[in-house]
């Protein structure tokens, strides 16, 4: 049978090679990724290891790609004090270079492709990178993302002012940026993570005043010991309301949820340390399988040793892989998983990875938080801030308010009419209600939406499908994504959306030999 012949107006064989091609390209530059490119670059391979950090001050204002509550200083204004910081927080970075690695910092990649259905046309496996100023792709034979984990956000009442933080983006500022502008902070949660938080804050210098928990019991063993001394301990407690004024939170109203009592806690920081979620956006896009997974608080790639995925030229080390707990792994283990990526990667022999279970499910501990929070809320809580999309507007499945009122047959609709058509899915009510639509890329409330659909569902977190998302998986502007080496093949034969083949052909006549009369009625490209 003849080959079928590729149309002249489709991209394949026209779209440019990108600038460069590397052997191993090492996304995220934290201790695992770093271990990972001294690991590589030591065995021989040509390695580019790069990072977002300093992430542009812009990009932080929209709590992106961490929960940063604007609680920094001015110091992430200064871009070459901002890389000067980064470079020397991270030791790694330097062990990578002096290994012969390549280190590009300030760089996002804002996705990644391998030639597949659909992706027939590609040069090659491609990630697209960026920095302030323009966007570029960089082939790539093999691929590791170590892109850590993010915040895990919820709602009360006062949430959206500046103050109220992610403890992973307290701790980027603490020891990344040394911009943190807090002094006496309040730490929602006590499990993992919030023991971790708690340490961080203690060799910083930074006061801990108060640890609110909803559950009955602190989670984490070591909040019952002396590392508690000096602060207020609160369990079966609910965030009620941060106060604020123009410089941002001033205290914190908690409720006893035994006597209904309510505590005002004096703070200028409110640290949500409940969960972590692995940062899986990239993985996603480049279509490896994900789960969830509820030891890691979220949904995570599926491996089974830790550092390959679905995709056999593609690797995770670090957070990104599902830390227990829903915390960070530790600095040691960090790097043992770059390594451990590195190795696979490089078809060299690996050392079995030691057991990284945890008997604390970091989901269930997210649905119980969500539970209390949102049992306490008014329903008008604003739940995604972006759109303005209100708790109950959610669970309405209405579109915000900013929309004016919705037509009276989207009226009669609610939450539980959709779950009796199906199960529930988290992008059909983004569609619905536009949560999770916004400029932070819901890295503020995918999380908590999907745990308040399960609650309304009645069924297990894990259950949520993971909400879809696409490329660029980072903010970027029109100007730089746009900056696109366009080649003369690219544009020949190229159509407007109303010059498809076939556009102004009738029906009857496709098939036949009539067909190419219309085709080249616009002298062969149907430009009009």
């Amino acid at each position: 049978m003849a080959s079928r012949p590729i149309d002249a107006k489709a991209l394949a064989g026209k779209l440019p090679e990108p600038e460069r091609r590397v052997q191993l390209l090492i996304v995220g530059a934290g201790a695992a990724g770093c271990a990972a490119a001294v690991e590589a670059a030591t065995a021989g391979a040509r390695v580019l290891l790069i990072d977002e950090n300093p992430v542009d001050a812009g990009l932080m204002g929209l709590d992106a790609p961490l929960y940063y509550g604007g609680r920094y200083t001015a110091a992430v204004q200064a871009k070459a004090r901002m890389l000067e910081q980064v470079f020397s927080a991270e030791p790694g970075l330097e062990a990578a270079m002096e290994a012969g690695a390549e280190v590009e910092l300030g760089v996002y990649a804002w996705g990644a492709w391998i030639p597949g259905e659909g992706l027939a046309a590609l040069p090659g496996a491609v990630a697209g990178l960026a920095d302030e100023h323009r966007s570029w792709m960089v082939g790539f034979d093999k691929l590791i993302v170590a892109a850590g984990a993010r915040d895990t956000a919820f709602a009360f009442k006062g949430w959206d002012q500046p103050g109220v933080m992610g403890a992973r983006a307290f701790r980027a500022l603490l020891q990344t940026y040394n911009a943190f502008a807090g002094r006496r902070v309040a730490i929602l949660g006590s499990g993992p993570l919030a023991l971790d938080t708690i340490r961080l804050a203690h060799d910083a210098g930074v006061d801990v005043v108060a640890v609110i928990e909803v559950a009955d019991s602190v989670q984490a063993a070591g909040l019952a010991t002396g590392l508690a001394t000096g602060m207020d301990v609160r369990v079966a407690c609910v965030p009620l309301v941060a106060h604020g004024d123009h410089e941002g939170v001033t205290a914190l109203t908690v409720r006893d949820t035994r006597t209904g009592e309510n505590f005002v806690i004096a703070c200028d920081t409110i640290i949500q340390a409940i969960s972590l979620t692995p940062t899986v956006e990239l993985l996603d896009v480049l279509g490896a399988a994900i789960a969830p997974l509820s030891c890691a608080g979220g949904h995570a790639p599926a491996s089974t040793d830790g550092a390959r995925t679905s995709l056999p030229d593609v690797f995770i080390a670090g957070d990104v892989a599902g830390a227990p707990g829903g915390s960070w792994l530790a600095r040691e283990a960090a790097q043992a998983s770059g390594r451990r990526a590195a190795r696979r990667a490089l078809g060299l022999e690996v050392e079995p990875a030691p057991e990284a279970s945890s008997d604390f499910d970091a989901l269930a501990y997210q649905a119980l938080w969500a539970r209390v929070l949102f049992g306490a809320a008014d329903p008008s809580l604003i739940i995604c801030q972006c759109e303005s999309v209100s708790l109950e507007a959610l669970l309405a499945a209405r579109q915000p308010d900013y929309l004016g009122p919705p037509p009276p047959a989207m009226a009669r609709r609610d939450l539980g009419e959709l779950l009796r058509d199906g199960p529930v899915n988290q992008d059909q009510i983004k569609r619905l209600t536009r949560a999770c639509m916004g400029a932070c890329q819901a890295r503020r409330c995918r999380e908590q939406v999907a745990l308040a659909l399960a609650g309304a569902a009645n069924i297990p977190p894990a259950d949520v499908p993971l909400a879809g998302y696409r490329a660029p998986v980072r903010p970027l502007p029109l100007s730089v994504i746009a900056d696109w080496r366009e080649t003369p093949e690219m544009a020949a034969g190229w159509d407007v959306w109303f010059g498809i083949r076939g556009q102004w052909t009738p029906y009857a006549d496709i098939g036949t030999e009539r067909e190419a009369l219309y085709d080249g009625l616009f002298g062969g490209d149907m430009h009009l």
